[in-house]
């Protein structure tokens, strides 16, 4: 479960990181701040 979560995290925080390339920087820093919610390394809201 932990290696899941993990990987859903690096993609959260890779296209965050996308985005505020693209221009959309807010949208961006959601996504980073999701990814780093999500990921077992961070807070994770599901353990």
């Amino acid at each position: 479960m932990g290696t899941v979560l993990w990987l859903i995290a690096a993609i959260f925080v890779i296209a965050g990181v996308v985005t505020i390339v693209r221009g959309a920087l807010l949208y961006g820093i959601v996504l980073i701040v999701v990814g780093l919610l999500i990921g077992p390394g961070g807070v994770s809201i599901f353990a």
